[in-house]
């Protein structure tokens, strides 16, 4: 726990906080911030005891994308970085979320600029709260360059084809208000309470059972692009065994007895 170089790292009971925390430069994506948001979703899917998590960014903003100088790691600070990196070459990949994703909840609370990567690392979160004047784009195009953090894949699945279209070809900037009629977000909040409403979203997930709450978001993921007879029949693999934990007896005696469910992962 603590902060690490560009991110930082907390608990918030059973929720796990990872703040991008480089405001001079829009928290601007670099080395450190990528390994550090990779080894806290693996801290995340190996603690038992986290049970959601909530990626924000510091200073009133979200993320600005890549900084491509800041990649560059340079200086002898930057080398236990390039080293990871060099190690698992995917590890960038992973850590906005195109190649790994966390078994527990991933909840965005957006202020501020995202942008570029910002809007890439978005579309691989759960649940996303935005402040009313945050700002949402793919503006790769603009420079003549490719979204490849995912966007032309998971956009055109998250919200309506033609908006997915719009957004990657145009580049140009969206208002919270646009982002949340077109899908993108969830909910739009005023400006600076957007983590205080993922927490307290984060809260009412953790008070859940946590084998259940799991198997639903694999479950969601896995059946997304199967035909509804194979999703079904996910289905039923992914829940029928939630039947027979102790924790769904728990719920059960629990609500019969009138007090909140103690849930152990059983």
């Amino acid at each position: 726990m603590g902060a690490t170089q560009h991110l930082d790292v907390r608990r918030e009971g059973a929720t796990l906080m990872l703040t991008l925390n480089r405001p001079e430069a829009k928290n601007a994506l670099s080395l450190p911030m990528l390994v550090g948001l990779y080894d806290g979703w693996l801290e995340a899917d190996e603690d038992d005891g986290i049970r959601s998590i909530v990626l924000t960014g510091a200073g009133g903003t979200f993320c600005a994308g890549m900084d491509l100088k800041a990649l560059a790691g340079q200086g002898m600070d930057g080398q236990q970085y390039r080293d990871r990196m060099k190690a698992d070459p995917d590890l960038h990949w992973k850590a906005m979320l195109r190649h790994h994703r966390p078994r527990k909840p991933v909840i965005a609370a957006v202020e501020g600029h995202c942008v570029a990567g910002g809007t890439e690392i978005l579309q691989g979160t759960d649940v996303r709260i935005a402040g009313e004047s945050a700002t949402f784009g793919l503006f790769e195009v603009r420079r003549g360059l490719f979204p490849i953090g995912g966007s032309t894949v998971r956009l055109p699945r998250q919200i309506p084809r033609t908006h997915a279209l719009e957004m990657l070809l145009t580049g140009r900037p969206y208002t919270a208000g646009e982002a949340e009629r077109i899908g993108l977000i969830g909910r739009v909040v005023p400006d600076g309470t957007a983590l205080e409403r993922a927490l307290e979203v984060a809260e009412l997930i953790n008070a859940n059972g946590p084998l259940a709450v799991e198997a639903v978001k694999a479950s969601v993921y896995e059946c997304a692009e199967l035909t509804e007879a194979q999703g079904l029949k996910v289905e039923l693999e992914r829940g029928w065994p939630i039947f027979d934990t102790a924790d769904a007896k728990e719920g059960s005696r629990a609500f019969a007895e009138k007090r909140p469910p103690v849930y152990r992962r059983m």
